[in-house]
């Protein structure tokens, strides 16, 4: 599979999940959590509240890892992504981001409590749906 196809593949199956499951380390020990998926590209982004554990994490420790795919509501493509993280604050980001549902959560794209998890891909591990394994790398 060619870079363009193998990252094709990706992104299609990064926009056919909505959710995600992210790995942080929490007392040297892994800790993973369901979080909502947003990507621009191959650039994963996670909304979250700024006083959350994670972000108190992945302070102490930006590497993390995202996981998928093959769910209920998603697609029968897995992605396996090892990554490194940093808390967003920027405006624009946060707008781009921003969705209504929210708003049960913070005020608005403003609201200081509301970050950006921006996390940048290292390596990629693409399975598709008969169990093709491919390896994207940064």
């Amino acid at each position: 599979m060619s870079k363009t196809a193998e990252e094709q593949a990706i992104l299609t199956a990064l926009e056919g999940n909505p959710f995600c499951a992210l790995g942080t380390v929490e007392n040297d020990k892994p800790k993973v959590r369901y979080m909502a998926l947003y990507n621009e590209g191959l650039n994963i982004h996670l909304a979250t509240n700024r006083k959350t554990h994670k972000v108190e994490e992945l302070e102490k420790n930006p590497n993390c890892y995202v996981l998928l795919g093959y769910e209920k509501g998603g697609t029968s493509q897995v992605v396996e992504i090892e990554g490194v993280s940093s808390v967003s604050t920027d405006d624009e980001l946060k707008k781009r981001v921003w969705k209504e549902e929210f708003k049960e959560w913070f005020s608005g794209p403003e609201d200081p409590d509301y970050v950006i998890l921006d996390i940048k891909p290292q390596t990629i591990e693409y399975t598709d749906k008969d169990g093709n394994k491919q390896t994207w790398t940064a």
